[in-house]
């Protein structure tokens, strides 16, 4: 198997992992009576991609630092990824921890 090939097949299986997760994985609460901002990025700099609907759950596929944030789960820098390009601080994330509850983001 070429070089080319072998990268092929690791990017294409991060991808699936990354899928699975997405649709099988673990689901958090969004702190209730909160419309959430998700974000381009870790960070309160980064746009607005879509804005999460009451009551809503989320999966964590990584996790990483950023904008700290204030929030009804307490004042943390610690962003979820929710999504492709897709991130939610962890103040308004009930994942009853105050540290990582998913791997780092790459």
């Amino acid at each position: 198997m070429a070089v080319g090939e072998v990268e092929d097949d690791v990017a294409s299986a991060a991808e699936g992992a990354a899928v699975t997760m997405e649709t099988t994985g673990t689901r958090y609460p969004v702190a209730p009576g909160y419309r959430v901002n998700v974000r381009s990025g870790p960070g309160t700099q980064y746009g607005i991609v879509k804005v999460l609907p009451y009551d809503a759950r989320v999966p964590i596929n990584c996790q990483c630092p950023g904008t700290t944030v204030s929030g009804p789960y307490g004042t943390t820098n610690l962003w979820s990824n929710i999504g492709n390009g897709q991130f939610v601080s962890d103040a308004y994330i009930r994942t009853g921890s105050d540290g990582y509850v998913a791997v780092r983001c790459a």
